[in-house]
């Protein structure tokens, strides 16, 4: 299901829980400050996430995200001395992923990486679609693209479908749609589907199947003349392709100064 477009980008859909329904447009995005949780965020926080989400967290959570904890990277938006946004996510060990999310990612890639996990990201109503949310998803995803933390090939997260303005939010920062999760949700005791989207970084990528094979042969061929050629020079590195993942540029550079000298 990667790559798939859930809702054509033609409007907010039937949900408005995420980006729609500014009302109070913003100046500039300069008057916004980023700052991480504390603890006297507390009951502010929780207030927002009620409103926000149809999600009840329990109230150990938000001791959680507002304790300086170094689990979760809790970033708040503020405006005007109030929280207008926050993005609460975290790093974790590809190992510890629960079994409906551990096909996020190549075999190959599987060894010792991590993967980032958005829980939460929300924007108070009056100043949606100013562009708080992705100012959120912008910090998160540069921190996780510095040199120390190469290690994490991907970031994902769990959505409703019937959420359609977060999946065309999502969707438009080049997630895609990974995998659809019936009855995920509990929601006023109501059972509510589910998709996992997913965005590879660091070099990371999903796991290959029959038509990542089939189209790299194709491609193959049509760059080498023919079959025949791409028989005889390029199977070794067909094979590799599958198990190892695509060799990046400067990978290739480096072999083959390896083999100069």
């Amino acid at each position: 299901m990667a790559g798939t477009n859930w809702y054509q980008n033609n409007g907010c859909g039937i949900t408005s829980e995420l980006l729609c329904e500014a009302k109070v447009p913003l100046y500039s995005l300069a008057d916004v400050q980023l700052r991480f949780l504390c603890p006297n965020d507390l009951d502010e926080v929780r207030t927002l996430c009620q409103d926000w989400f149809p999600i009840e967290y329990p109230y150990y959570w938000y001791e959680e995200i507002t304790s300086n904890n170094s689990r979760f990277f809790a970033l708040a938006a503020v405006y005007n001395r109030s929280i207008i946004g926050l993005i609460v996510a975290e790093i974790k060990p590809y190992d510890k992923l629960n079994p409906e999310d551990t096909a996020i990612l190549s075999k190959s890639l599987r060894n010792n990486a991590q993967v980032g996990y958005i829980l939460s990201l929300g924007v108070a109503k009056e100043y949606r679609r100013n562009g708080i949310a992705s100012l959120l998803l912008d910090s998160f995803l540069r921190n996780l693209m510095t040199q120390q933390k190469q290690d994490v090939k991907a970031v994902f997260l769990h959505v409703l479908t019937s959420n359609a303005a977060a999946i065309m939010f999502y969707e438009s920062r080049r997630f895609q749609l990974h995998s659809f999760l019936p009855y995920y949700y509990a929601i006023k005791g109501r059972c509510k589907d589910g998709f996992t989207y997913v965005l590879y970084i660091n070099g990371g990528y999903p796991p290959r199947n029959i038509y990542d094979y089939i189209k790299y042969m194709c491609i193959a061929v049509f760059r080498g003349g023919g079959l025949f050629p791409w028989i005889i020079g390029n199977i070794s590195k067909a094979i590799d392709w599958i198990w190892k993942g695509p060799v990046h540029p400067q990978q290739e550079e480096q072999q083959q100064q390896h083999v100069v000298h």
